[in-house]
C-alpha cells in the first residue's frame, strides 16, 4: 500500500548565518525541522525542510527549500510570496528565509 505524503506548503529560499555570525555549526541536512517565526506574537512554527538540488547547507550558505509546517492552521490567510521570516532552534535566530510560492492554499494571504 503507498504512503501517502501531502504536498509542501511552501517553497522558500533559507539563508544561514554564518557560524561565527550566531549560525548553527554544522549543516542542516534536508529533514531538518527547526522553528520558524512567522510575526505571530508568542508563536513559533515547527516545519521540516528539504531542499532542493542538495542534501545539506553549510553554515553560511543558502539553498532553496520545500517546507511542511507541523500545524499549518496557524498560517492559513496570511502567507504570500515575498513574505519573510526567521528559521530558529528555539529562541535562537539561525537563518532567515523568504517564500518564494505559497503551495497549500488554504495558506495564501486574502483566501
Amino acid at each position: 500500500m503507498p504512503i501517502t505524503v501531502r504536498p509542501s506548503d511552501i517553497e522558500a529560499e533559507i539563508s544561514f548565518l554564518p557560524t561565527e555570525s550566531g549560525g548553527r555549526r554544522s549543516p542542516a541536512i534536508s529533514g531538518y525541522r527547526p522553528t520558524h517565526d512567522f510575526g505571530l506574537e508568542g508563536t513559533l512554527n515547527d516545519a521540516a525542510h528539504e531542499y532542493v538540488g542538495c542534501d545539506s547547507v553549510s553554515p553560511g550558505q543558502s539553498a532553496k527549500a520545500n517546507v511542511w509546517f507541523l500545524v499549518p492552521q496557524y498560517q492559513e490567510g496570511r502567507l504570500y510570496p515575498g513574505f519573510e521570516f526567521t528559521v530558529q532552534e528555539g529562541s535562537h535566530i539561525v537563518g532567515h528565509g523568504i517564500i518564494t510560492k505559497v503551495i497549500n492554499a488554504a495558506l495564501k494571504r486574502g483566501i
